[in-house]
């Protein structure tokens, strides 16, 4: 028996216990899963041949918000009954939250111990981000690894980017890694990655011809079909705007700031000093200049709590992720329209994601993304850092 033997059956016992609280508590609260029910409804629209964006299911009305390309992927969640379906995405986000702690340990140069996989997992299922993505029955994960696999590729590895723009042909939010891609001079990728998402969305256009046309020139920009942006749910720059200034549509009074921050922090993504950094502030850049940005999207929490290990910032991984825990965007009045309605004192605790975004990227640029003090301060991310470098990724 190993020395470390003991220790990593304690990981393990960790994830068992965890997975089995969190499977007592839906089957205590019920596991609604609304997002997956949605898209079994587009699998299901597909397969029969109905208007992809004219219905609405479950006790909310919600209809179909992804490209065509999406509903062809979702098709085989419509062959399986509900129950199945719920624990087939149950199984399938707890598997997938375990590759990108996995993928986030590797991005952030940290020692793949035995057993820091399963009982950081056990850890992260706790994260507001993470729980909401496994009860909504979201793809919040699946699109991070994918994002995350594909830009922490040694440069030149075979097809690199093609992740990316499927990804994006999924759900558009991704494309914006695209123009980091750019304005870091990767090419390459970057076209790849276009190339990609191109031909996602051409295998809608030959599949489902009407469907695309319809969304591409009309569902697209439908905001409000999405949710109403002012809601506590939302944690972009647009919910953070309309909560303050107490008006459903914040207009100019966001989309001037947002475009300061896309600019502001795709610059500071394309000169990061480490791959992982670049990673993580492309992808807070796109959650907070989306038009909305669910909570649950801010998944990015997981590889964000990696690299502040891997750099010795421990009190600030160990603050972030009690604010991923804390829930206090929830404990707000949010009942009915009393989102609009909040107090000064209450408005950091309703947009506590945006907040912490809007932060990290103001730190990162009054110290200079490539300044000494900004550098992974542990030997194993210097090490991971300069070998990601030297590899051009």
């Amino acid at each position: 028996m190993t020395a470390g033997a003991p220790a990593v059956r304690g990981a393990w016992l960790l994830l068992a216990l965890s997975c089995t609280a969190l499977a007592a508590l839906c089957a205590a609260r019920g596991l609604p899963m609304a997002d997956a029910l949605v898209y079994r409804a587009e699998g299901a629209a597909v397969a029969e041949g109905r208007d992809l964006y004219g219905f609405t299911v479950t006790e909310w009305d919600l209809p179909a918000t992804y490209p065509p390309f999406a509903a062809l992927l979702f098709v085989p969640t419509a062959w399986l009954p509900v129950p199945a379906l719920k624990a087939a995405f149950l199984v399938a986000n707890t598997a997938l939250l375990a590759l990108l702690t996995r993928l986030s340990l590797t991005c952030a140069g940290l020692p793949r111990r035995p057993g820091a996989v399963p009982a950081a997992t056990a850890l992260f299922l706790w994260l507001e981000p993470v729980f909401q993505t496994v009860l909504f029955g979201q793809v919040n994960l699946a699109l991070a690894c994918l994002v995350l696999w594909d830009l922490t590729r040694p440069e030149g590895a075979p097809g690199k980017g093609a992740a990316l723009g499927v990804a994006a042909g999924i759900k558009l939010t991704p494309a914006l890694f695209v123009v980091y891609l750019v304005l870091a001079r990767r090419f390459r990728e970057a076209a790849t990655a276009t190339a990609a998402c191109a031909g996602t969305v051409l295998v809608g256009a030959l599949v489902l011809p009407a469907a695309s046309v319809d969304f591409f020139t009309r569902r697209l920009y439908e905001t409000g079909r999405v949710g109403k942006v002012w809601i506590v749910d939302n944690q972009s720059l647009q919910g953070l705007a309309a909560r303050l200034l107490h008006t459903p549509d914040p207009g100019p009074a966001w989309l001037l700031p947002a475009a300061a921050v896309a600019a502001a922090g795709l610059w500071l993504a394309a000169r990061a000093a480490t791959p992982a950094r670049a990673v993580l502030l492309a992808a807070g850049t796109a959650l907070l200049v989306s038009p909305i940005s669910w909570s649950h999207h801010w998944v990015w929490c997981v590889p964000l709590l990696a690299v502040l290990a891997a750099e010795g910032r421990y009190r600030l991984a160990a603050a972030v992720a009690v604010l991923f825990t804390a829930r206090t965007l929830w404990l707000v009045p949010h009942q009915g329209a009393r989102d609009l309605h909040l107090p000064w004192w209450q408005q950091p605790l309703a947009a506590p994601y945006p907040l912490l975004g809007l932060g990290l990227l103001l730190a990162v640029a009054a110290a200079g993304p490539a300044a000494d003090g900004l550098r992974p301060r542990t030997r194993a991310a210097a090490r991971a850092a300069a070998g990601s470098r030297g590899a051009g990724g």
